[in-house]
């Protein structure tokens, strides 16, 4: 009896020393970025605005929380969940939702690449990274078309895989986009999907190809969104989407390049939104650079312009300069000034989707943001 108990102690601490070695390896990450804004131009009056900005800076600030487990055999699972935070007042963005930003599970391996479950990024998001100088943030590419700040999708199946010398290749499928009506707007399009009756109703399916060397890369991806037939009053889509039928489509072409410590990217965006009777076909081109002027000092600077076709004087051009001075690797403070000429029945806001700061139609608008940004 005593060798059977030290013989099946000897085999549960066996177990447990295997259990632990593949037991989740969790990590707890974030950014914070806060800023302070002055803008010109703000409504018909067209007064200036001072305001402790509530969306994104140069980047948008979140917690997160990711891990992934050893499975054996080069397989992992693995899980994201993270949330957006409004830092002048530290409510949740992307609509209220708790993890706005991912919130997914998956399981990778050797050969099969990931594929992941839950509210994820679009291949949208996947092929501007590295290309878009200015990102998300302020005076960007957000600024003229907001679904870039929000190329997230619920109910989403997503793979990605990387073919080794630099290739990637993403595609997403969702059952139903977005089931928050925050608005609606881009965080919150009011379009839950997942219809019996409607099979077609807020679906959405992206696609990816990309290749990254240390001196240049491209990418190329193509994302559609479905919309859905309205119900009584006052039932809305976002965008104008109101049956299944009428679709949202980008077609993404990016690439950078690197000249010494200087780096160019830019990229053109061909969107045809059918929920726009007036003016469905647009092209978004977007050029900038960065560079290092001193060991803490990055300059760069972006211009973006909107241009409809058939419909110009909804054009708009946004171009901003940006100084960041890193404190250490993980805190920097920002200063940037950026400035929107808008066409005369144009009435795009600089700051893009923070609230109560378009200038009437036709009016430009210009822009200065400092603050301060820390990443753990």
């Amino acid at each position: 009896m005593k060798k059977y108990l030290i013989a099946s102690a000897a085999i549960l601490a066996c177990s447990q020393s295997a259990l632990a070695q593949k037991a989740n390896s969790v990590e707890i990450y974030g950014l914070l970025d806060v800023g302070i804004e002055h803008v010109t131009g703000v409504g018909a009056s067209g007064d200036s605005l001072q305001r402790m900005t509530t969306s994104s800076n140069t980047a948008p600030s979140r917690l997160g929380f990711r891990g992934s487990e050893d499975l054996g055999g080069g397989m992992k699972a693995f899980f994201t969940l993270e949330q957006g935070i409004v830092m002048d007042s530290g409510v949740l963005s992307q609509g209220g939702r708790a993890f706005g930003r991912q919130a997914l599970v998956g399981i990778s391996g050797p050969g099969m690449g990931a594929l992941s479950l839950g509210r994820q990024y679009t291949m949208t998001f996947w092929s501007g990274l590295g290309t878009d100088i200015h990102g998300g943030g302020f005076y960007g590419t957000g600024s003229l078309d907001p679904y870039l700040p929000n190329a997230r999708a619920d109910n989403a199946l997503a793979w990605r895989k990387s073919f080794g010398n630099g290739f990637q290749a993403g595609a997403t499928y969702s059952f139903g986009r977005d089931s928050v009506n925050a608005g609606p707007s881009p965080a919150g399009t009011n379009c839950p999907g997942e219809a019996a009756q409607d099979a077609k109703a807020c679906r959405e399916w992206s696609l990816m190809a990309k290749y990254d060397s240390k001196t240049w890369g491209t990418a190329f991806a193509y994302d559609r969104q479905h919309g859905r037939s309205l119900g009584t009053a006052p039932d809305t889509v976002f965008g104008g989407l109101n049956s299944s039928g009428k679709t949202d489509s980008r077609l993404i072409l990016n690439a950078w390049t690197k000249f010494g410590d200087v780096k160019v990217g830019g990229g053109l965006i061909q969107r045809k939104n059918l929920g726009s009777a007036t003016r469905p076909n647009s092209d978004l081109w977007h050029l900038g650079a960065s560079m290092p002027v001193a060991p803490a000092l990055t300059l760069s600077g972006q211009v973006v312009t909107l241009r409809y076709k058939n419909a110009s004087d909804y054009n708009a051009t946004v171009m901003a300069l940006r100084a960041t001075y890193a404190f250490s690797k993980s805190s920097n403070m920002f200063a940037q000034v950026g400035h929107i000429k808008n066409n005369k029945a144009s009435a795009v806001a600089l700051s893009g989707g923070s609230p109560g700061s378009n200038p009437v139609a036709g009016a430009s608008q210009t822009g200065i943001n400092i603050g301060l940004q820390t990443a753990f």
